[in-house]
C-alpha cells in the first residue's frame, strides 16, 4: 500500500528539525510505499516573496532578502553534513538561487503573478533537495522527484489549476515504476507547485502543500495521507489564542471541509475533496511527538463534536450601493462577482438588502484597490479595513457573547450549526 507523508515548512525550520523529520520517515521505511512532500524550510516562502517585491522594485539589482535566504539555508546544510558533502549539496542549492537572480533580473519582473511564481517555487526545491540528500546521507534510499514534472496546471499563476488528466499519466509514469519494484524507495517530492503547458512552474495556493499530498494520494490511489504538524492534530481553536484548545479525535470529511472552508489553518481548504473522492484516510499527527494518533478524517459522520473556533484577521468589508437607488438585483450581483472572479477574490463572508450589497474578503492590497476603483463608477462604495472575521461552529449565545467582549459587531449571520461575526477589534 501507498501512504503519502506531508511535512510543513516548521517541520524543516532547521538542522534538528530536518533529524527529526527523517526519523520518523525511517521508522516507517518498509511498512509501507511511501512519497513524502515537503514544504519551504521555516518562515522561506515570506522571504522569497519579499524578494520578489524587491525583485519588482529594483529591476533585480537589490535582492538582500536573497541573500538571507542563501544564509539560512547554509546554516541548515552545514548542520547537517560533513564539510565535503555540505560543499557539495550547497552546489545544487546554488543552481536554483541562480535561477531565481535571472528571473529576478528578467523583463517578467513587471508581471508579478508570473514572476511570483518563478521565485517563491524555488523554497520548495531547496527544501526537497536537502531532505532527500539527508535521507541518502543517512542510508535511506530517497528518490528526488520535481513536482513540476508530475503535477500538471493550467497558467494561473498562483492558484494553478490542477489537469488531473495529464497529471495521472506523468504520476503513474513516474511515480509507480520507482515505488513497485520491491525495495525500499521513499520518494522525496515538493508540495505547492507544479507546471503549466508552457513549462512555466505554478503555484497551488499559499500553504498548498496539503492539496499537492492530496493530489497524490488521488492518482496513486493512496491509503492514506498524514499530514505532520506541529500540534496535535486537529484542534478547535488555535492554541496561540486558546491555550486550552482541545483536539478532535475524529472528523467527517463534511466536518473537515467545512472547517477548512472557513479558514481553520491546519487543513487547507482544497485537501478534502480529492481524499473523499476515493475514499481515503486523512490523518493529522505531531511531528513533536510521532507516536500520539492525533486526528482521523474519514467518511464516518462524527456526533457531538466541541465547539470550534476560527478566527481570520484582516479583513476588509466593501459595502457597495447602486447611485441611482435602484435594487441589488440580478444583474448587479452578476457584474459583482464576475469582477470578484476575474480577480480572483474569495468572498469570506456576503451579505445583501434591498439597495446594498456587503462582501468580507481578505485584504489583499495587491487586488483590493484596483475592485474599488472599477466598483467606483457605477456605484456609491465603503469599505472599511483592520477587521476581524470569527467562525463558531458549534456554537452557542454564552460562547459568542464571550467572544463579542471589547470589540464592535459590524455584521453577523446565523444558522443552526455555524455563526460568523465581522468585528472591528
Amino acid at each position: 500500500m501507498i501512504k503519502i507523508f506531508k511535512f510543513g515548512g516548521a517541520s524543516v525550520k532547521d538542522a534538528e528539525s530536518v533529524k527529526n523529520v527523517a526519523s520518523i520517515i525511517a521508522r516507517f521505511k518498509g511498512e509501507d510505499k511511501l512519497l513524502c512532500v515537503v514544504s519551504a524550510m521555516g518562515k522561506t516562502t515570506n522571504a522569497l516573496e519579499e524578494v520578489v517585491k524587491q525583485a519588482i522594485t529594483s529591476e533585480g539589482k537589490n535582492l538582500d532578502k536573497l541573500e538571507e535566504v542563501k544564509r539560512f539555508h547554509r546554516e541548515i546544510i552545514e548542520g547537517l553534513f560533513p564539510e565535503d558533502k555540505a560543499v557539495e549539496v550547497w552546489e545544487e542549492l546554488d543552481e536554483v538561487f541562480t535561477e531565481v537572480e535571472v528571473f529576478a533580473g528578467s523583463e517578467s519582473a513587471n508581471e508579478y503573478n508570473f514572476l511570483y511564481d518563478q521565485i517563491v517555487s524555488a523554497g520548495e526545491l531547496l527544501s526537497t533537495k536537502i531532505v532527500a540528500r539527508y535521507l541518502q546521507h543517512i542510508g535511506v534510499q530517497a528518490i528526488f522527484k520535481d513536482a513540476r514534472g508530475l503535477i500538471r496546471t493550467d497558467n494561473t499563476y498562483r492558484e494553478g489549476r490542477v489537469n488531473w488528466t495529464v497529471t495521472k499519466v506523468l504520476v503513474e509514469k513516474n511515480v509507480v515504476p520507482v515505488i513497485s519494484d520491491g525495495n525500499d524507495k521513499i520518494i522525496i517530492t515538493q508540495g505547492f507547485i507544479g507546471r503549466s503547458n508552457e513549462g512555466s512552474s505554478v503555484t497551488l495556493g499559499r500553504e498548498g502543500s496539503d492539496y499537492s499530498a492530496a493530489i497524490f494520494a488521488h492518482t496513486l490511489d493512496a491509503q492514506e495521507v498524514t499530514i505532520w504538524k506541529d500540534v496535535p492534530g486537529v484542534l478547535n481553536a488555535d492554541p496561540k489564542r486558546f491555550p486550552e484548545a482541545q483536539l478532535f479525535n475524529r472528523l467527517s470529511y463534511t466536518d473537515a471541509i467545512e472547517l477548512a472552508y472557513y479558514g481553520a489553518t491546519v487543513i487547507h481548504p482544497k485537501t478534502i475533496k480529492p481524499l473523499q473522492n476515493k475514499n481515503i484516510t486523512l490523518r493529522v499527527r505531531s511531528f513533536i511527538h510521532p507516536d500520539a494518533a492525533g486526528t482521523e478524517v474519514t467518511s464516518m459522520e462524527t456526533f457531538g463534536l466541541l465547539p470550534a473556533f476560527i478566527f481570520k484577521d484582516n479583513q476588509a468589508l466593501i459595502s457597495i450601493s447602486p447611485k441611482d437607488f435602484s435594487f441589488i438585483a440580478e444583474d448587479n450581483l452578476s457584474y459583482i462577482f464576475t469582477l470578484l472572479a476575474n480577480t480572483r477574490v474569495k468572498v469570506n463572508l456576503m451579505e445583501n438588502s434591498a439597495i446594498r450589497f456587503m462582501v468580507c474578503v481578505d485584504n489583499d492590497a495587491q487586488k483590493i484597490p484596483g475592485i474599488i476603483q472599477e466598483l467606483e463608477k457605477d456605484y456609491h462604495v465603503t469599505f472599511s479595513e483592520n477587521l476581524q472575521l470569527i467562525t463558531i461552529r458549534n456554537y452557542n449565545e454564552s460562547v459568542v457573547d464571550m467572544l463579542l467582549r471589547g470589540k464592535t459587531l459590524l455584521t453577523e449571520q446565523k444558522s443552526t450549526q455555524t455563526v460568523r461575526l465581522v468585528v472591528k477589534i
